[in-house]
């Protein structure tokens, strides 16, 4: 994102203090903390990112037919893709990996974080969806947090435009409970463009919203949810992927390590393996 004014003053005075940053991982996590959103680079090479988007179609091929385009429709859920990296290539698990992503998200995530969610999205021409409409990504909660506890990643796919629909965000309401006013959103909205390749990051407590796709190609993402772990799972990642090769901290990020103990004799297993905590 560039900004549409130009010779920005660089010179200030009566300031004692300004942040500084080492790398553009903390810039990207202080815009996130200040307005609520950021672009963050994957760093994927051209092949790795022709790898994702032919692996997104032919997952989605699959997905249609396992389940049916008829009950997909019916159940409002024709252009989304449940959970890919269970049943998709390896491309999902590393979209969820990717180290600038992890990188930051340790920045502003105090503690452990999970996948709460990994859901692909596309956005057809012309038609309105639910997307289309102003939301939080931790839906009817009217709350906020001195610290995030849900943060979004949105991978684009494709180009996100204005022409296409790309992401509107109200900049900054993540810090407030309420939902602004309509003024508000007429004056303060604003359309992010990212290019294929990149991440739109937005604390969980932005409200944002998709948009109208004007052109006639479809735009894609993948979208993923990273929790602190006490909340639970949109769809159970543990008994739906193999533990065999994982590392202790891709166990931590996928939840096998906070799943719910089935019995009081399995939580006084997973207290005797960790310690008391």
């Amino acid at each position: 994102m560039s900004s549409k004014f130009n010779n920005i003053p660089e010179a200030f005075y009566g300031v004692i203090n300004q942040d500084q940053y080492k790398s553009e991982i903390e810039e990207v996590a202080d815009q996130v903390r200040r307005l609520g959103f950021a672009i963050l680079d994957s760093d994927f090479t051209n092949k790795e990112l022709q790898d994702i988007s032919n692996e997104f179609n032919s997952t989605r091929k699959n997905y249609l037919i396992t389940y049916g385009e008829d009950r997909l429709r019916s159940a409002k859920e024709l252009h989304t893709i449940r959970a890919p990296l269970t049943h998709g290539g390896s491309e999902f698990i590393q979209l969820a990996k990717n180290l600038n992503l992890s990188s930051v998200l340790s920045t502003l995530i105090m503690g452990k974080y999970i996948l709460n969610q990994q859901n692909g999205i596309i956005n057809p021409p012309g038609e309105s969806n639910n997307p289309i409409s102003w939301h939080r990504d931790l839906p009817y909660q009217h709350y906020v947090s001195s610290s995030p506890l849900a943060l979004n990643a949105l991978f684009c796919i494709d180009d996100f435009t204005l022409e296409n629909g790309s992401t509107f965000v109200l900049p900054a309401t993540h810090k407030e409970v309420n939902f602004p006013s309509t003024g508000f959103i007429n004056r303060n909205a604003i359309q992010i463009e990212a290019k294929a390749g990149q991440y739109i990051l937005m604390d969980c407590m932005l409200f944002h919203s998709g948009g109208l796709n004007r052109t006639d190609q479809e735009r894609r993402a993948v979208n993923h949810v990273f929790t602190i772990p006490y909340f639970k799972q949109q769809i159970n990642i543990p008994k739906n992927i193999s533990a065999a090769g994982l590392s202790e901290e891709e166990m931590d990020l996928f939840g096998f390590n906070y799943e719910e103990p089935g019995s009081i004799n399995q939580f006084l297993t997973s207290r005797e393996k960790k310690g008391d905590e």
